[in-house]
């Protein structure tokens, strides 16, 4: 096929991307299917969205059905509301109607305050990013921004430096020559160079409140759409003839004004209808790869539950077929002991707790203070701006370890975007060699100022090389009382002026036909900043251009536009994740977050996404994780990401620390968890093969309830909370340590199928010896003897005994919280036993319990017992450790071999034509610094 047929058919399926190949080719207004009517200083007969921007994930409408969805899609949550519903089923349910229905109600009462919480904050945090220093005129009255009532055609006037953060505007005039302003887009497109605008000539002299007020008649323009650089429009004021409006007129949400005193314009889209808004996606409800793993390992479960109870219904049958006739006194013959399929229902309630209720409860609370662990750590606080690390949801927190791909953005991210003048080159000379820090600020050379000053053979060259870093610019200087203040359209331009300055050649004003410097009045140039600073960044992430064989795949937005096309999607992807490193230079918000889906769903592995613009919100959001910087961009990345730090190089930290040892301990207690219910209420299994299938229960039902909140409860939060695989120096010293969690070796199906029969091994161990010590019976001091509950008891003893000490044996990390959740765990129970043995007949309660605790630890049975039967259940688990321990390298062994690259750090800076609405020759020479700027109007 001939590939001008190619192109063309890429060309005619675009879906997403056709109208911005439409918008840029239509020249009149008449073209667009749909278009805005905004009458100015007239009613409006359509009613458009107020300026109001949310992005939280809830609002009062949406809370509770947005809530129920995320927690129900948790299997753990939808089998206990099925267990609920079973228990209402009169004549069902062994332990009652409310003992599941009351937990799980408690359960979402808890995930609920701390989803609102979390969404709270977030908001009361968001106005931070829009509290700049802007003004909105409504209706030609003063109101302080921000103003929910803010409608279209309404007048608006913003300062220098400021935000347009609420609305996409068409600015009328301004306080620079011909209606010029200037505009930094990198919350938009991450691009820093200042950008030209220029306001119509109809309205460029028009520069007081009476000639605002005066204006009448519309603009028309296309409605709201998602293209950044496009806008089709045309203005028709009373007494001009239509004037047609393109990008060049718009101020987009979220660039900033810059180099400009004051704006003046009228507002076009305002809310979600602007272009940045319409660029974003609605924040998420994820859900962690652990979680995804333990929905689907405990439908398996329940699988294995109903397989069990159905064996357990049918042995009951046959079990009534063959010695009914004898058991007369266990009454078979009822409606519900004879009916299969309430037998059923009525296993499938009392084997459920091989699902852990309280893994959920655990969770949140473990995920809870895992997060205040990363708000804490010190080594991610950044003292210049005392801005800490800050998690702003739980839920993702073992996520941080498993990530395998990193999308970032360049500007404000991975470089600081602050430009400084560390060497030069003069007549073969070099200058600057004496610095060796990248961080080291200005240029600390004394040679050059020596040379110069001390009639050195270059000295005039050197005051050639110094007046033209002083001339050569399109910087505008501004003055406030003794202080230069140069405005540029690039950091690299100002940083050469203001280099210049700092050696003695201060430029100080320029007319159209003149620049004024005070000094007496090529060469080779060299500034280090951006360049190094992302070259040094690159080598770090993956050593992406420097290794041999290893390729950098770089793509600007207008070629990303085909390749994510449908047809070639794919093959794109394929190409990508065959290089080391892929860079998108120029794309939209909305093209960040597509390549970010992209490979999230077709590759199905952790990304990570990390910005600190309102440009990256997309991509944040689309990323299984979402990290904002809280840089010079604002906090709108910052505030709705999943966690924030304040400079690009604490990822390290919060990946290869928290990540790793969160998904450790996530990891640990969700195998804890299974592991010792399964050892506990697989006995009743056990216990039904010696009791005629007939429902009975070996355990008291407060024992059993109690088992999970409070006999249990500290070792899994324990091992969640406090538990180290590593310590913190080893794991950044050795970051093939992150594998082990990257590849999810600690949680898998494998190894949670390994813990399960573990705890049916234990459970065989610590039922059926008992038993087998019982088979003849045996007499207490007393003369009494032992009845099911006593074996029970006994039972109950060894397996809270067992648990805990398994809890030690996954413990790599031993700290006062750890003796303290082991030991105390069955201090708890002992204390509890002899106490709830007693009460009765002093209060009427558990009267089965009477005088258990004392014939328990009275007897030799027992205690012989106690020395055995645990420690043979465990003796596997030590053997395992020992052999693993044995025949593994430990992290002294672990070595590994780092070679980096190295190149340049030195390279050539100069600035661009950005192909504007105005030419920068055109605009330097349309400046006059030495005559004052026109007022700013007064309304």
């Amino acid at each position: 096929m001939p590939i001008e047929r190619t192109l063309s058919d890429l060309r005619s399926r675009l879906g997403g991307y056709e109208k911005i190949e439409e918008a840029t080719s239509r020249t009149s207004i008449a073209d667009l299917e749909d278009a805005r009517l905004i009458f100015i200083n007239q009613p409006h007969l359509t009613k458009f969205c107020t300026n109001h921007v949310s992005t939280a994930k809830y609002n009062a409408l949406t809370f509770l059905p947005r809530f129920l969805y995320a927690q129900f899609r948790r299997a753990a949550n939808s089998f206990f509301l099925f267990i609920a519903l079973l228990q209402q089923i009169p004549d069902v349910s062994p332990t009652g109607r409310w003992t599941t229905l009351v937990p799980l109600i408690l359960i979402l009462l808890v995930a609920a305050l701390k989803e609102i919480v979390e969404d709270l904050f977030s908001a009361l945090l968001s106005p931070c990013c829009y509290g700049y220093c802007s003004i909105v005129v409504l209706s030609l009255d003063l109101f302080s921004y921000p103003s929910l009532s803010l409608l279209l055609d309404n007048f608006c006037e913003h300062h220098s430096r400021c935000i347009l953060d609420c609305f996409d505007g068409h600015f009328l005039f301004t306080s620079e020559p011909h209606a010029m302003c200037y505009i930094e887009t990198s919350n938009l497109d991450g691009e820093t160079n200042l950008k030209i605008r220029q306001g119509l000539q109809v309205t460029a002299h028009d520069k007081d409140a009476d000639s605002l007020s005066r204006l009448s008649g519309c603009m028309e323009c296309e409605s709201p759409n998602r293209h950044l650089y496009d806008f089709v429009g045309v203005i028709r004021l009373e007494g001009h003839s239509p004037v047609p409006l393109g990008p060049e007129q718009i101020l987009l949400r979220g660039a900033r004004l810059r180099n400009t005193q004051w704006v003046n314009g009228m507002v076009v889209y305002t809310g979600h209808d602007t272009k940045l808004m319409q660029n974003s996606t609605r924040p998420p409800l994820k859900l962690s790869s652990v979680e995804h793993i333990t929905n689907t390992l405990i439908l398996a479960l329940f699988g294995c539950l109903l397989a069990i109870s159905l064996v357990c219904s049918a042995g009951q049958t046959l079990w009534k077929t063959q010695y009914g006739d004898f058991a007369w006194y266990m009454d078979l013959n009822y409606g519900g002991a004879a009916n299969f399929g309430l037998n059923f229902l009525t296993f499938i309630i009392l084997f459920n707790n091989l699902i852990p209720i309280s893994l959920l409860v655990t969770l949140e609370v473990i995920k809870f203070i895992q997060a205040y662990f990363i708000n804490w750590d010190m080594d991610m606080h950044y003292e210049p701006t005392d801005t800490s690390a800050m998690a702003r949801t739980s839920n993702l927190n073992e996520e941080l370890g498993q990530v395998k791909y990193i999308f970032s953005d360049k500007t404000g991210t991975l470089t600081c975007n602050v430009m400084q003048f560390k060497k030069c080159s003069i007549a073969g000379v070099a200058y600057g060699h004496n610095t060796d820090s990248l961080e080291e600020e200005g240029f600390g050379d004394p040679t050059l100022p020596e040379n110069l000053h001390n009639d050195h053979p270059t000295a005039t060259i050197i005051q050639d090389f110094l007046t033209m870093m002083a001339v050569c610019h399109t910087a505008v200087p501004e003055k406030t009382e003794d202080t230069i203040v140069y405005q540029a359209s690039s950091p690299d331009e100002a940083a050469l002026v203001r280099a210049a300055s700092s050696l003695g050649f201060v430029f100080s004003g320029r007319t159209p036909d003149s620049v004024i410097i005070h000094a007496v009045s090529g060469t080779h140039l060299l500034c280090d900043g951006t360049r190094a600073a992302l070259s040094h960044h690159c080598g770090m992430l993956g050593e992406a251009l420097h290794r041999e064989n290893d390729v950098a795949l770089v793509m600007d937005g207008e070629t990303l536009k085909y390749a994510l096309s449908f047809e070639v999607r794919q093959y794109f992807l394929d190409l990508a994740l065959s290089c080391k490193a892929v860079i998108c230079c120029r794309v939209s918000p909305l093209q960040k977050s597509e390549v970010v889906d992209l490979v999230k769903r077709q590759v199905k592995v952790i990304t990570l996404a990390v910005g600190d613009g309102a440009n990256d919100v997309g991509m944040i959001q689309t990323a299984h994780v979402g990290v904002g910087i809280s840089g010079n961009e604002g906090l709108q990345a910052a505030n709705s990401s999943d966690y924030s730090i304040a400079q690009f190089k604490y990822l390290r930290n919060l990946l290869l620390v928290h990540g790793a040892w969160n998904y450790n301990r996530v990891s640990k207690c969700i195998l804890y968890c299974f592991y010792k219910n399964i050892v506990l209420y697989i006995i009743e299994i056990w216990f039904a093969i010696v009791n005629g299938f007939s429902g009975q229960i070996l355990f008291e039902r407060w024992c059993i309830g109690l088992y999970n909140v409070i006999f249990t409860a500290m070792p899994p939060l324990a091992l969640g909370i406090f538990e180290r695989c590593c310590k913190q120096e080893n794991m950044l010293k050795y970051p093939e340590l992150y594998k082990t969690s990257q590849n999810a070796l600690g949680f898998n199906t494998k190894v949670f199928w390994a813990h399960c029969l573990n705890g049916l091994l234990h459970s065989v161990i610590l039922f059926w010896l008992p038993l087998l010590i019982f088979q003849h019976d045996t007499v207490s001091w007393n003369g009494k003897t032992p009845d099911y509950l006593l074996l029970g008891n006994m039972v109950y003893t060894f397996v809270v005994i067992t648990v805990c000490l398994k809890a030690g044996l996954e413990t790599s990390s031993w700290t006062l919280f750890s003796h303290i959740a082991i030991w105390g765990s069955v201090f708890l129970w002992v204390l509890f036993f002899w106490l709830y043995s007693t009460l009765w007949p002093v209060i009427a309660i558990a009267p089965d319990m009477s005088g258990q605790a004392e014939m328990l630890f009275t007897s030799g049975v027992f205690w012989m017992s106690l020395l055995f039967i645990p420690v043979t259940s465990l003796l596997f688990d030590v053997a395992f450790r020992v052999i693993s321990v044995r025949f593994c390298n430990g992290v002294e062994d672990f070595y590994i071999y780092v070679s980096c690259a190295c190149f340049p750090l030195d390279g050539y800076a100069f600035s661009q034509e950005e192909n504007g609405a105005v030419s920068q020759s055109d605009v330097i020479r349309s400046y006059d610094t030495t005559k004052q700027r026109p007022a700013q109007p007064q309304w």
